[in-house]
């Protein structure tokens, strides 16, 4: 059985690294407009059926979808939010629509082919998918590890590429992470930005200096 868990990854990765929140109050927050949507935002649709309160001033975790059984998140948006806070709150969320989509396809290929293997094997026996109660007929864990073995198989190199693109793009958000917190440190500091360019396997990183 621990072979279906690692097919179906359930409730794994949430394929966003997070910068260190506010906290989850709500810090004197006043009541307007709800905040954390932009028009054309191809998340809201799905993470809106969280329902955070109007007020709030944080990420929403929302309950898993039922596709991909991982818990969707709705991104705040502060008023003053600067164009690399900007890119890098769009980067994870694209990151999270990727990984969202990657598990709901997974997940019902992996039920459809698992629902597929035991009706073969109960019609080689002669058997429907029900008793005469009614009540569904399983196989044994044996029976079944024959069929987690042969998925994962079929699909070691589909989840070695998704590995390979998971680790690449939260390397590309850490990093922005880090360009985040500079930018913040900088203008706490109150020094002027001086920006150098630098190229690292394909990421660029911005370098403050007085």
């Amino acid at each position: 059985m621990a072979a279906a868990a690692a097919v179906t990854r359930v409730g794994w990765r949430q394929g966003v690294l997070r910068l260190p929140r506010r906290g989850f109050a709500f810090h004197g927050c006043r009541p307007g407009p709800e905040r954390g949507a932009e028009p054309g935002d191809s998340t809201q649709s799905r993470v809106s059926r969280s329902c955070p309160p109007r007020k709030s001033c944080n990420d929403w975790i929302g309950p898993p979808d039922r596709y991909s059984n991982l818990r969707p998140i709705k991104f705040y948006i502060p008023e003053n939010e600067s164009p690399l806070e900007q890119q890098l709150r769009k980067l994870r969320q694209e990151t999270q629509e990727w990984n969202q989509q990657y598990w709901a396809n997974q997940n019902q290929t992996f039920n459809k082919e698992k629902e597929a293997f035991i009706h073969s094997r109960l019609k080689a026996r002669g058997l429907g998918l029900k008793d005469e109660t009614g009540k569904k007929i399983t196989l044994n864990a044996e029976e079944m590890a024959d069929f987690y073995k042969d998925f994962l198989s079929k699909n070691f190199q589909k989840h070695m590429y998704y590995n390979r693109d998971w680790y690449k793009r939260n390397f590309t958000i850490t990093l922005f992470m880090g360009r985040v917190a500079l930018e913040r440190i900088w203008k706490k500091l109150g020094f002027k930005q001086k920006i150098i360019f630098i190229s690292f396997d394909g990421v660029q990183i911005d370098l403050y200096g007085s």
